[in-house]
């Protein structure tokens, strides 16, 4: 069980914060390509900076917690899974709370916001209208 710990805390993470793309619709997953550009604008320096931190010495990772995959024998997979997850889970984090504080403000900063990304046209035209919210 120990060498699953890493996946797990990082299925954890996804379990928890996955329902919020259905049921408050943060529209994380609908945009694939936005999702794959944010990804690897988020990835790519803090692979480089690990695998640095990994050549020279800095820190490592213990085979205990891990399955003994490493990415060019450097990097576990959990390691680059957790570029991935994590970023996804912000995201997915951010977008409920913009479409969330949209609802409850719609002339507020947060509903602006939202229509900036365009995570919500009919609320930042209902703000912009100043139509009463049902």
């Amino acid at each position: 069980m120990e060498p699953l710990r890493y996946l797990l805390v990082l299925g954890a993470c996804l379990a928890i914060t996955a329902p919020l793309e259905w049921v408050i619709g943060a529209r994380v997953y609908r945009r694939p390509r936005r999702l794959a550009l944010t990804l690897v604008i988020a990835m790519t320096p803090f692979i480089v900076w690990d695998l640095v931190g990994i050549g020279r010495g800095h820190w490592d990772f213990s085979s205990r917690y891990t399955l003994g995959i490493d990415l060019g024998g450097v990097m576990p997979l959990e390691e680059l899974l957790f570029f991935v997850v994590i970023p996804i889970c912000a995201l997915l984090t951010h977008q409920a709370v913009l479409r969330l504080g949209a609802r409850v403000w719609p002339r507020g900063r947060l509903a602006r916001e939202a229509a900036e990304a365009g995570a919500i046209a009919s609320l930042a035209s209902e703000a912009e209208q100043g139509a009463p919210r049902a």
